[in-house]
């Protein structure tokens, strides 16, 4: 299928097929046009041709084999996204196309990131089901967020090359591209002492969730006394992140600085703050991720940003290389994550 038939089909131009498909950073008129667009590419199996492409890029010694490659999405389903993810996703659908492969299916299955669900889940005719059509098309996968390892053991012996692109280490279970959460929180946490910050909550997932973890190790590393209250076990939506912060504004003895496990959680924090405005409680709100929106937030929001970029490139090369027959042992490329400071955090004496 060309560019013009997907054009016609979605009910666009041609050049904005072109920029959905090559650039993940292209802003589309609506995320709904740009599911088509995708939708229509995945539906027919479309790739870009080989020569041209080769002679556009320079590129040399093509072998000719087109892999076919499905993404599984953990983190997020239909109601309820995760703008994180959804950015990553549009980087490793574009370096699918660049690397002149197909993909073949995305899949939205948040079970899969939870252990308790798993443990009642029969996992391996779930995988079964969810993989039905596309028995043919099968070389390989990318699993974008935590994958429970019942399930990823599974994955593993169904695709010729599978590689994690995540928060949470898959212990080398798979291939993996890794930006440790447990460093990450413990950076944004570490920021919060250096303001002066004592009294610091967190928001966001505790079970086997590396960015916990990462929070303990600041809070033990320093001594902190932490109120068991500070500590709010909630899934990482923006809806959790308002209520929240509800629950802290009604608190006596609130803490004044919070380290929340994804923006989009902070940013439901911050609405709520604007809402909900209290001239006696002002927190420190940091975070990790460093999605668009983290930017036009009132105040901007302090976070740490993960390379989503280079962690979807790198993805897409652990994965092709095992295909072609390239590296042989299981892989871990590990990525730091980088403090953007804004204004969402202020020294203790301010708050």
């Amino acid at each position: 299928m060309s560019i013009k038939k997907i054009a016609e089909q979605v009910g666009v131009s041609c050049s904005t097929v072109s920029r959905v498909l090559n650039n993940p950073n292209y802003r589309c008129s609506s995320e709904e046009i740009r599911e088509k667009i995708w939708e229509a590419a995945m539906e027919h199996n479309y790739t870009p041709n080989e020569a041209a492409r080769s002679l556009k890029l320079g590129l040399k010694n093509q072998d000719g084999n087109t892999f076919y490659i499905s993404v599984l999405m953990t983190r997020t389903d239909a109601n309820h996204v995760d703008p994180f993810f959804s950015e990553l996703l549009r980087v490793i659908e574009s370096e699918i196309h660049r690397n002149i492969c197909i993909l073949s299916k995305i899949w939205y299955e948040p079970v899969f990131s939870d252990d308790k669900r798993c443990q009642t889940l029969d996992i391996e005719k779930k995988i079964e089901e969810m993989c039905k059509d596309t028995k043919e098309k099968n070389d390989g996968l990318i699993i974008i967020g935590k994958c429970n390892i019942e399930a990823l053991k599974i994955l593993n012996k169904k695709y010729k090359s599978v590689v994690s692109v995540n928060r949470n280490s898959t212990n080398y279970q798979v291939d993996e591209v890794l930006c440790d959460g447990r460093k990450v929180a413990a950076m944004a946490v570490e920021y919060l002492v250096q303001l002066g910050h004592t009294q610091i909550g967190y928001v966001g997932a505790c079970h086997n969730e590396s960015r916990y973890r990462g929070f303990l190790d600041v809070v033990e590393k320093y001594n902190l006394k932490i109120d068991p209250a500070w500590v709010l076990e909630t899934n990482q939506t923006e809806v959790e992140g308002f209520e929240a912060m509800k629950k802290f504004l009604g608190k006596k003895g609130a803490p004044t600085g919070i380290y929340c496990a994804n923006d989009i959680t902070a940013i439901g924090m911050l609405k709520c703050l604007q809402q909900y405005k209290n001239r006696y409680y002002h927190p420190s709100i940091i975070a990790s991720d460093d999605i668009e929106e983290a930017q036009n937030t009132k105040p901007m929001l302090t976070t740490v940003g993960l390379p989503k970029e280079e962690m979807g490139k790198f993805a897409l090369y652990l994965l092709v290389d095992r295909l072609k027959g390239g590296h042989k042992v299981i892989t871990r490329l590990e990525l730091e994550g980088k403090l953007m400071i804004r204004n969402s955090c202020s020294n203790y004496e301010s708050n």
